[in-house]
């Protein structure tokens, strides 16, 4: 088991006591947000939320790290997926790669350094509008790097190529809701006073969708409005090509057998945070609900090609042959053994990972 983490250095507490000051600035009168609204400023506020700030360590220096930290095998056998979406369009000379939430380029860079030599390389676009000034700086064009991030998808309409989004969607805004007396109500924080405090409130509009009956008194379900509201621009913004979402989360029958919620606060490799504790410290994030986004993607026009566990989507993209191939080139023993429990952690490891693909309005119904 992980260490503790320890207390928050001072830098880190003054720029806590500055998040802090934004929350209470946009209180309302009587001192209480929306939780969603929380997450925005403790996220993403400027130069302060968690996410926005440019002393940001990610990966395993920093409080957690994802797939593509993992080991470059996982963007080499996404590679081969996306490859396969080029050679169906045709290989179109307009076809880009648009990673959504790229932080550090990891994914980036290992994707394209799997691109076969003798194919024309796709330009890859990395959009992160909370992309500290410092991190797009460190992202020149090259050939085996790709361009400082831009900040909106839509600015790329029509698009004609792929769309990634690994772990984005878990860390947009969402609500909070409590069932209470066969009604939801809407978890607020309130931030007047010494410390954040949990509140339950009635105001606020409700949500469409939301389960009426066999849920259990003081169950608590999250939901984002924002991530829903982001496929609708993904339809809006792909034209011919294909979206690939990765994620932990469930669907919203199996979201409601969890009663407290899948609210994490994630600091130092550990999930034990308490969620209000140190707004802008610790990363903020929920299960996402797939049912919900599903639907939104439906409604949108965009078709769903497949959902699925992410170790079954590696598998059919082809991560045992990426495996042999990359242990024919392994270096020395050592290399190789890395790249077997590599294989294993995202076989094994990520067992909570949906992928939902989606393609283009009009595109293949597979």
């Amino acid at each position: 088991m992980a260490a503790p983490p320890g207390p928050l250095p001072e830098a880190e507490l003054r720029r806590v006591e500055g998040v802090r000051r934004r929350l209470e600035s946009a209180a309302g009168t009587d001192g209480f947000l929306r939780f969603d609204r929380f997450l925005e400023i403790a996220l993403y506020a400027p130069g302060l939320g968690y996410y926005a700030h440019p002393g940001l360590a990610r990966g395993r220096a920093g409080d957690y790290y994802t797939a593509p930290g993992a080991h470059p095998i996982f963007g080499a056998t996404l590679a081969r997926r996306i490859r396969s979406e080029f050679d169906r369009l045709g290989r179109p000379e307009a076809f880009r790669i648009v990673e959504v939430g790229s932080g550090d380029g990891t994914l980036a860079r290992d994707v394209r350094a799997a691109w076969p030599r003798d194919r024309p390389a796709p330009e890859y676009l990395r959009i992160d509008p909370f992309a500290s000034a410092s991190e797009g700086a460190e992202a020149p064009e090259a050939p085996d790097r790709a361009g400082p991030p831009l900040s909106s998808l839509a600015e790329l309409a029509p698009l004609v190529g792929v769309v990634l989004a690994n772990e984005l969607l878990d860390a947009l805004p969402f609500r909070r809701r409590i069932r209470r007396d066969g009604r939801w109500r809407e978890l607020v924080v309130e931030v007047a006073g010494t410390g954040l405090r949990w509140a339950e409130s009635d105001a606020g509009p409700g949500l469409p969708g939301e389960p009426d009956s066999g849920v259990v008194e003081g169950s608590v379900m999250e939901r984002s409005p924002v991530a829903e509201a982001w496929v609708r621009e993904l339809a809006d913004t792909l034209s011919e090509g294909s979206a690939i979402l990765i994620d932990y989360g469930a669907e919203q029958s199996e979201l409601l057998g969890r009663p407290a919620g899948t609210l994490q606060a994630i600091r130092g490799h550990r999930v034990d945070e308490p969620p209000l504790a140190n707004p802008g410290a610790a990363d903020l994030s929920a299960w996402v609900n797939f049912t919900r986004l599903r639907a939104a993607a439906r409604t949108a026009g965009l078709r769903e090609t497949a959902y699925r566990s992410q170790a079954e989507a590696l598998a059919e993209w082809g991560l045992e042959a990426v495996r042999d191939e990359a242990i024919r080139g392994a270096e020395s023993a050592e290399a190789e053994v890395r790249l077997r429990l590599a294989v294993k952690s995202l076989a094994f490891g990520f067992a909570n990972f949906r992928v939902l693909e989606l393609a283009a309005p009009g595109g293949p119904a597979t």
